[in-house]
């Protein structure tokens, strides 16, 4: 059974079943939606849980340990709760038939067996397709723990603020203040959660204004290079250049910084290329290796871009290139960083119709 996290509390009140797996990528919701199970469980066994959490790492792991602890009987009458982490998503030869046996027994289980939880990273499509992670899928309950998109920040901001019962003003100062507020933790969710409840302490419940979240949150943004490519082919310039300035305190590397600006200014010449040759957008979008959400906004902008335009791209592309490595280009800041954000505004500037 496949559920999203946000339908994890309603499917809990209906009953709890023998296996859970968890997988994603954001650490906060992970464990709030492991405290969840785990509250289920205590709430149900009325306290008496007996617990056992395995961390499967390396290679000489004792799976039989954690088979072991599933076939074993309470001496007290406790309900038994097991926990399995997999940090690397990788259980090696063991742990594969050691997972397939809970999984068996899951499937077979009746009311008032053994809880099983496992948790894993996010479940790419290889291991998906792995017998192990098919049959845990099968027959566990499987719940996706998705990280939340910018765009839905300032949503997420404000059910958190309302689970404490603050909101931020209904017009255009509530949003604004939302935005800010997203602005300054894009990337860090456990850091804005701790700035949601931080504001729980500072202010009594109702209104808060834009003011007081201005003096409260602090700038915890944490931005991935990779994260990049979203706000530049998205035209959003305010947001490429608090990213790079963050990327450049965050001591990344410039060259790494280029390469993710160099791919898009690639991609979008290769699948334009492709459409003056008569290529259809969906082959040419496969052919240049180009799925999800950069397809979508790759798809949303290259059609109406100029060729002297992508050229001219290309051939500032080369230079800060040379400038990241430490060759001055003429016309250009001799600074890598300053190359880059110059780099990124024309392409921002491109995709946005400017």
């Amino acid at each position: 059974m496949q559920l999203a996290a946000r339908q994890l509390a309603a499917d809990l009140k209906k009953g709890l079943r023998p296996l859970y797996v968890l997988h994603g990528e954001e650490a906060l919701l992970m464990q709030e939606a492991g405290d969840a199970i785990r509250a289920a469980v205590r709430a149900e066994g009325g306290g008496e849980v007996e617990r056992s959490v395995f961390t499967a790492s390396g290679a000489h792991f004792d799976w039989g340990a954690v088979l072991a602890a599933g076939g074993t009987m309470s001496l007290f009458g406790a309900r038994q709760f097991i926990e399995i982490h997999l940090p690397t998503g990788r259980p090696g030869k063991n742990g594969a038939a050691a997972l397939q046996s809970i999984a068996r027994a899951a499937a077979q289980q009746g009311e008032g067996g053994a809880i099983t939880l496992i948790t894993l990273p996010r479940v790419d499509r290889a291991t998906r397709d792995a017998v192990w992670c098919r049959a845990l899928f099968d027959a566990g309950c499987c719940v996706s723990i998705d990280a939340v998109p910018r765009a839905a920040l300032p949503q997420w901001i404000a059910q958190r603020l309302a689970a404490q019962g603050q909101r931020v003003p209904a017009c255009e100062e509530g949003e604004r203040a939302l935005v800010f507020f997203a602005d300054r933790v894009e990337g860090n969710l456990l850091a804005a959660h701790q700035e949601v409840l931080k504001l729980g302490l500072l202010h009594p419940p109702g209104e808060i204004s834009l003011a007081a979240i201005e003096a409260a949150v602090l700038d915890v943004a944490h931005y991935d290079a990779f994260q990049l490519s979203e706000a530049v082919l998205g035209g959003q310039r305010q947001r490429t250049r608090r990213m790079i300035d963050g990327l450049h305190a965050a001591g990344v590397s410039e060259v790494r910084v280029h390469w993710v600006l160099a791919e898009d200014i690639r991609a979008l010449a290769q699948v334009h290329g492709a459409l003056a040759r008569g290529t259809p957008l969906p082959v040419a979008m496969r052919e240049a290796r180009i799925w999800g959400e950069r397809e979508r906004l790759i798809g949303r902008v290259v059609q109406r871009l100029a060729a002297p335009r992508l050229a001219a791209l290309l051939a500032a592309a080369h230079q800060v290139d040379g400038i990241c490595k430490g060759l001055p280009a003429e016309g250009w800041p001799a600074s890598p960083w300053a190359a880059l954000q110059r780099l990124a505004q024309s392409l921002c500037g491109m995709c946005a119709g400017h």
